[in-house]
């Protein structure tokens, strides 16, 4: 929690400074009303007192009260202010934190937990900044004013506010014993209900394709339910120890006025002069014991939050303590002579927590300007190979060189700047036509360039110039979040744009042509090999149509490379080639 606090900027530190002056200032205020309360007492009982005197006194009341309002009213504005400048603060500095994650890191954590830990851990020490940590000031200081003002008045009135303490004490520790575990369970509760809830809504045609709504409604209604029933019985424990705690505090009023009328009717006879003050000092040991129990009382209201916001701290700093896997270079470019050119020496890969190797001992090299394919059965690693150069994550043995350097020599900004990846599953953003071809930057993209003739040029090469244009609003035409207002053909062509508006040194493409039909393949095809003319090409591709005409071909096979060379080469050489051709073209069309 501390740690989380810590994180606090200047105008933050500052803000929460102010807060803390002010809530002593009120504390002050409030608790000098009791005072005049105890003169006007004794002036009202004093014959002979001056009318103007009682009209000071509680004149002086009056303001003070309205000074404490005044006060309460500012503190809260600094506090509300402190914890929505916090919050953002937090919010900025997780999202650039998961902006630098590995994929690895990302899986660690997951999607869901990630979005939670993003939206309502941040929320939950939003409202603890905003209202937690003026009570936790506020009630240590209010205890120790109070217990000062009454103690010695009395012993009888004295022993019977302890007991009431303790009596609250000991619901407070019920609270702590019962109902914070339950508050700390309900953030990992809340995380399996949004990874359901995110699942439901990002699988809904599968769903709805294989009839699944009612499979799917159990899985949330077990989430939701696992969630309500933790919750419900914490906040049943937590309200039920307030209306016990008024029960005390107002059985504590009772009986300091019974004690005080005994005790003063005891004193009438004998000395009336200090039954007038033990009147008064009733009035004011009934004002300060009510106080010093409400204190206590927020006691509940703190320790209902401490947990909910200590466990979000928690989880906020696992995520922006986590020490990245994949750390930055420092070089911007790679070695003179050297551009373009694509080198595995030796390249072993496993994933994180898993024993057996995805990839094995790969070794080969893309010169500048040539066409390298990647085929192999599933599973093969073809995908894991493609991976590596941009750094999604770092080889377990071996090295990657771009433009003659290791990979993880570069900044990883400068690395990503030379590529021009089109993944294997075609990702568009909410926005329009143009935003998602335009997106992102750097690359060889010249800032002056016309960019709406680039973007069309993109467009057309990619084949998708049939379809953008007959959209509505044609460039500018929406495109939904993920893509799903268009085709996975069209998905696929769009992200292939992307990548040739960009044009970077290097064109990774992971099976990117998967969703195209043959014509429209083979045209993609020629019009890429024109644009790529003089680049490196690194395709992934399951059909060997679309790799035939490549310069090398490479077939791997559970991670290893089983065979090198032009597609006549390998159907020569490599058994496992000639089986992938032989299962997807005829003899005729082999030869």
């Amino acid at each position: 929690m501390f740690k989380a606090i810590k994180r606090m900027r200047g105008q933050e530190v500052a803000l929460l400074i102010f807060s803390m002056l002010l809530v002593l200032a009120q504390v002050w205020t409030e608790m000098k009303i009791p005072d005049y309360m105890s003169s006007i007492t004794m002036l009202v009982q004093t014959e002979g007192s001056q009318m103007s005197a009682i009209w000071k006194a509680g004149g002086v009341m009056m303001l003070l009260a309205l000074l404490s309002t005044l006060i309460g009213l500012t503190s809260g504005y600094v506090s509300a202010m402190l914890g929505g400048l916090y919050s953002k603060h937090l919010r900025s500095d997780i999202f650039n934190k998961v902006q630098s994650f590995s994929l690895n890191e990302i899986d660690r954590f997951s999607t869901a937990s990630l979005i939670t830990r993003s939206t309502n851990d941040i929320t939950q020490l939003q409202m603890f900044i905003a209202g937690g940590l003026r009570m936790i000031i506020r009630t240590p200081i209010s205890v120790v004013v109070a217990l000062v003002k009454i103690w010695g008045k009395h012993w009888q009135w004295t022993s019977l506010t302890g007991g009431a303490i303790i009596a609250v004490i000991g619901i407070v520790i019920i609270v702590i014993r019962y109902a914070h575990p339950r508050f700390r369970r309900m953030q990992e509760l809340t995380d399996e209900l949004n990874k359901v809830t995110r699942d439901n809504l990002t699988g809904i045609r599968v769903i709805r394709a294989y009839n699944a709504e009612e499979y799917q409604e159990k899985k949330f209604e077990e989430a939701n339910d696992n969630l309500s029933y933790n919750m419900l019985s914490a906040q049943t424990i937590m309200s039920s120890t307030r209306p016990v705690m008024r029960f005390v505090n107002n059985g504590l009023t009772v009986g300091i006025y019974l004690i005080g009328a005994y005790l003063i009717n005891s004193l009438v006879k004998t000395d009336p002069t200090n039954a007038i003050v033990t009147f008064s000092e009733m009035v004011v040991f009934s004002n300060y014991a009510s106080r010093l129990l409400m204190s206590f009382m927020n006691l509940e209201m703190i320790f209902n939050m401490i947990p909910r916001a200590s466990v979000a701290a928690d989880r906020v700093n696992e995520v922006l303590d986590c020490e990245l896997e994949i750390k930055d270079g420092t070089e911007t470019d790679g070695i003179e002579g050297k551009e373009g050119t694509v080198e595995f020496r030796n390249v072993s890969f496993t994933y994180p927590g898993t024993e057996g190797e995805v990839l094995s001992d790969i070794t080969f090299t893309a010169n500048k300007g040539e066409t390298v394919a990647f085929i192999g059965a599933t599973g093969s690693g073809k995908t894991s190979l493609v991976n590596l150069i941009p750094r999604f994550y770092d080889t377990t043995k071996g090295e990657v060189l771009v433009d003659g350097r290791n990979v993880r020599e570069y900044d990883q900004h400068s690395l990503r700047n030379l590529i021009g990846y089109a993944p294997q599953t075609a990702v568009l953003f909410s926005g329009t036509v143009s935003s998602n071809i335009e997106y992102g930057e750097g690359g060889n993209h010249a800032a002056d360039e016309d960019s709406e003739a680039e973007v069309k040029r993109a467009v057309a090469i990619a084949q998708a110039t049939d379809f953008v244009e007959k959209m509505d609003n044609q460039y500018d035409a929406e495109i939904t979040r993920g893509g799903t207002n268009v085709s996975g053909g069209q998905r696929q062509r769009l992200s292939v744009a992307r990548v040739v508006y960009r044009k970077p040194e290097i064109y990774i493409f992971d099976d990117t042509f998967s969703a195209l039909d043959f014509k429209t393949d083979r045209l993609l095809r020629a019009a890429l090999k024109e644009e790529t003319a003089g680049v490196t090409t690194l395709i992934v591709a399951q059909r060997i149509g679309t790799i035939r005409d490549a310069d090398k071909i490479i077939v791997l096979d559970e991670g290893k490379v089983v065979g090198m060379g032009t597609h006549d080469e390998l159907m020569r050489k490599c058994q496992v080639y000639r089986e992938i051709a032989y299962t997807q073209l005829s003899e005729e069309e082999l030869a």
